[in-house]
């Protein structure tokens, strides 16, 4: 079965298999081919997860309003955004 674009994931979707990567990779038991092609695919699969926090980030923001009720643009936090990924 082919997999999916990355764009046609959802953000569920994409975070599994991403998950389900690095354990592969981390098993040591692929061959170098297979581990290239799943590298690959991963850094796709984290560049679109971070596009998507911060589209999601910056859309918080721009919702957020202050005490009275007025609209206000408050800066969300940034996402972090180093390579190492943490579980």
């Amino acid at each position: 079965m082919a997999k999916k674009n990355v764009e046609e994931l959802t953000y569920k979707e994409a975070s599994t298999e991403l998950e389900l990567i690095i354990r592969n990779l981390e098993s040591g038991e692929m061959e170098l081919e297979e581990s290239l092609e799943s590298y690959t695919r991963g850094v796709e699969l984290l560049r679109s997860l971070r596009t998507r926090l911060e589209d999601a980030e910056q859309k918080v923001s721009v919702l957020m309003k202050d005490v009275d009720g007025s609209d206000v643009l408050v800066a969300g936090e940034a996402a972090d955004t180093s390579d190492e990924l943490k579980f």
